[in-house]
């Protein structure tokens, strides 16, 4: 039997109320397909801060580094946003992914015809729509130098390297050739220097993928396309601070955060998370929705474990889930034939994981 060790951080806010609910799922679909995870949990975010005095102890990125994979839920909350920045949970994360390397962000948005009535678009511009967003996540200028703010005026450094570039337009090229072959990257090559060399260098990486094809658009226009025509998109691929912005707005064509998984991945290891954030206003109300993080646990599955069956078995009893009509509270309005618990969600998903 196949034995995988799991490092898990649950984090803050709902953090914990999510990532438990993923567990029980790959447990179900561990047991069912003849494989074992050990998990080992680590901490990270405010509750590092408050048991450590910083928001990333060592011994989470050793755990990480040493393990095959890492389930993550969220972090941070208004308690800490008076801490010096370096000490919030966000810094946190951020030092997370640099010691990872994990430089690839990847975050699939598909429209599960169960809930097309989720989103504010109207059906027939959403329906069908998958879209995977690669975007960029160590480099850009969230980690550029230099960066300053002395009360009077402050500045962050936008800062890509050629070799950067190319190893994230790799990733999402090889994307693409397990898909519909389309890649569209995303820039701001008309006023950014930083855009330029990003657009010349995925240019030189697309002759190496002669089959995809490319096309470029800047990151304005990108926002108002995924609202207008989002089924025009195979693969996106972008720097840090657009990708953030551009995987969110696609949340919302697909109707809600709570919906959306992602992989951070690497050449070391790679962490899998839920898009949306820890919501400490809803934390131990029972009302959080955990499908991101169930979905985030069948891609590490997938694509850290080579899991590929149990990754399917995971997402089909999600879909079945939904057919049937189970709902937790933010879904409530969208062909609910019963409102559900965060628990009672991950219950009926593992107990679907057989059927």
């Amino acid at each position: 039997m196949k034995r995988y060790n799991i490092s898990l951080i649950k984090g803050d806010g709902i953090g914990p109320e999510i990532v438990d609910e993923a567990i029980k799922v790959l447990d179900a679909v561990s047991g069912a397909c003849d494989f074992t995870l050990d998990y080992k949990e680590y901490l990270m975010g405010g509750c590092a801060y408050e048991e450590t005095g910083v928001p990333l102890p060592d011994e989470t990125v050793t755990g990480v580094l040493n393990s095959d994979a890492c389930l993550f839920g969220a972090i941070g909350g208004e308690k800490w946003d008076t801490l010096p920045r370096e000490l919030r949970p966000e810094s946190g994360l951020l030092k997370l992914r640099a010691e990872l390397g994990v430089y690839a962000n990847l975050r699939p948005a598909i429209v599960y015809d169960e809930l097309v009535n989720a989103s504010t678009l109207k059906p027939e511009v959403i329906q069908g729509c998958d879209i995977m967003v690669v975007r960029e996540l160590i480099g850009g200028i969230y980690f550029g130098q230099p960066r300053a703010n002395d009360g009077d005026r402050a500045y962050n450094t936008m800062v890509y390297t050629k070799d950067e570039i190319i190893r994230i337009g790799k990733q999402a090229f090889e994307f693409a050739m397990k898909r519909d072959k389309r890649v569209c990257s995303v820039d701001k090559a008309n006023v950014l220097e930083v855009s330029q060399l990003w657009r010349d260098t995925i240019e030189e990486v697309a002759k190496d993928y002669p089959q995809v094809e490319l096309s470029h658009m800047y990151v304005d226009n990108a926002a108002m396309q995924l609202v207008r025509n989002p089924k025009q998109f195979d693969v996106i691929v972008t720097g840090n601070i657009f990708g953030d912005i551009l995987s969110d707005t696609a949340s919302m064509v697909v109707g809600s955060i709570g919906l959306l998984p992602s992989a951070s991945t690497g050449d070391k290891t790679a962490v899998y998370e839920p898009i949306h954030g820890s919501a400490p206003d809803i934390a131990g109300q029972g009302i959080a929705n955990p499908i991101a993080t169930i979905e985030s646990a069948a891609m590490m599955l997938r694509y850290s474990l080579g899991e590929d069956k149990a990754a399917d078995m995971i997402e089909a009893a999600i879909k079945n889930v939904l057919k049937d009509g189970y709902r937790t509270k933010d879904l409530a309005a969208y062909d609910a034939k019963e409102i559900v618990t965060t628990a009672e969600m991950g219950d009926v998903i593992a107990n679907y994981i057989n059927k």
